[in-house]
């Protein structure tokens, strides 16, 4: 079959939330063409295969791409999430990343588009659909957005042995049942198992006929800390917290103990001292419906499923006919060795500080952009490795803070994060003569520095 040949200035990898972020401050600061290609029919990446009751954790004001607002800026006044700024369903979320391809990209006339067509390297991609093949010459740079891609439940296989008549579904499987269990048993401990076992809840499953298999439990942030606008003054006051405590904790265990005291950290169960961090956001309501679950396991991960028992790594526990067995226990996001995020003809998408992706990403568009070398930027975004256990939040949070002030100094860099919405800081400014906002500032002044050199220690 004839392979096709384009030019491009960069070919981009994926169309979900990192490279929808950066290809549009390559837009925005550049006069560069772009081709997207994603195996995916739409643009939203792992949304398009989400569980329909999914949304997400932080507030739809700090996520998406930077040109285009993400919802309404409503506060939403029913539910768990009562009183905090709305969080995108992932239906709003595919409709939004539609949006933002048809009528902010594909009109400049410099952005072309292959969905279903699968990239298969040397700047070669295939439609899974027709196999017509195509070959760019690249004049610029390959940016690979896939290399923290991780694994879903949806589009995964359950990561233990499932025995002949046994129910194990994925969790969207929850909304289309023909018959109703006896029993839910939910596998995993992560947000997507959390995400299920609340919505169990609020359709009138009683905690009872719950069983939450959890192999680790987990630190959670509060929603709390994480609101625009009005609430910004909270959400400074829980970086001053971070800061301050990081300087001060004597052990790892010390640190998460005070910021648990400040209420920026959340568990589920007070004596349990969680091991995981994820960095998935929950906010107070969430959780105190969760604690109403009593029968919770904690003998390891599931290694099988049998007709009549869940085998574990440190025991068994019985299961039946009527017991419905929820797969929640996907990998999540990719954790392989970093590698510089800008090469020569390459850049690949990757987090260099704590929190609020969609935000670092587009950064990394802006430099492309705007600055010279790859070696200044990537001096000024070495990587870390996505977040899993609590010393995890600790690196990441200490390069967020050793990075911060370099990234502002510059001039091009500095002007978009003061004026991006992705920005979870951004509109601080209006609350400057806040007494806990004045505050917070010296606190962080007063601390940063002892934290970055006590965050190498709590982590030896």
């Amino acid at each position: 079959m004839t392979t096709n040949e384009l030019e491009t200035d960069y070919l981009v990898v994926g169309a979900g939330a990192g490279a929808m972020a950066f290809t549009d401050e390559l837009l925005t600061h550049s006069d560069a063409t772009v081709t997207l290609v994603d195996r995916r029919s739409v643009p939203g990446g792992h949304w398009v295969d989400a569980y329909r009751f999914v949304r997400l954790h932080q507030p739809s004001a700090f996520y998406g791409v930077s040109s285009t607002p993400l919802g309404s800026d409503a506060v939403d006044t029913a539910g768990t999430n009562a009183g905090f700024h709305e969080l995108a369903s992932a239906g709003e979320l595919l409709t939004y990343y539609e949006r933002v391809m048809h009528r902010r990209f594909l009109p400049t006339g410099r952005v072309r588009y292959f969905p279903n067509c699968e990239y298969v390297g040397e700047h070669r991609f295939v439609s899974r659909l027709s196999g017509t093949s195509w070959r760019a010459r690249v004049r610029r740079k390959l940016v690979d957005t896939t290399y923290l891609e991780g694994a879903i439940p949806a589009t995964s296989a359950p990561p233990f042995e499932v025995a002949a008549g046994v129910r194990c579904v994925a969790p969207d499987a929850l909304t289309r049942l023909d018959d109703r269990p006896e029993r839910f048993i939910v596998v995993g401990a992560g947000k997507t198992a959390l995400d299920a076992c609340v919505w169990l809840l609020e359709q009138g499953v009683a905690p009872s006929a719950i069983r939450w298999i959890r192999p680790r439990d987990a630190w959670w942030v509060n929603r709390r800390f994480q609101q625009p606008h009005t609430g910004l003054p909270e959400l400074y006051r829980g970086t001053a917290a971070q800061v301050e405590a990081l300087a001060q904790a004597d052990t790892l265990e010390g640190l998460f103990e005070r910021l648990e005291a400040e209420g920026f950290f959340l568990r589920l169960d007070p004596k349990v001292v969680p091991t995981m961090f994820r960095g998935a956001v929950v906010s107070e309501a969430e959780l105190s419906a969760l604690r109403r679950i009593e029968d919770v396991v904690r003998l390891g991960h599931v290694k099988r499923l049998e007709p009549g028992g869940i085998v574990l790594q440190s025991g068994r526990v019985p299961t039946g006919p009527g017991t419905l067995h929820v797969h929640c226990a996907a990998r999540g996001l990719a954790r392989p060795p970093v590698r510089p995020i800008f090469e020569p003809g390459r850049v690949t998408l990757q987090p260099f500080a704590w929190g609020f992706v969609c935000y670092q990403f587009a950064l990394l568009g802006v430099m492309e952009a705007s600055l010279d070398s790859d070696d200044e930027r990537n001096a000024l975004c070495p990587p870390v490795v996505y977040w899993d256990t609590n010393g995890d939040y600790v690196t990441a949070f200490a390069a967020m803070m050793a990075g911060e002030v370099a990234r502002a100094a510059h001039p091009a860099l500095g002007a978009w994060m003061k004026a991006t919405r992705l920005n979870p800081l951004h509109g601080l400014a209006a609350h400057r003569d806040d007494p806990g906002v004045r505050d917070s500032r010296e606190r962080i002044k007063r601390f940063a520095m002892p934290a970055i050199a006590n965050a190498q220690r709590l982590v030896a």
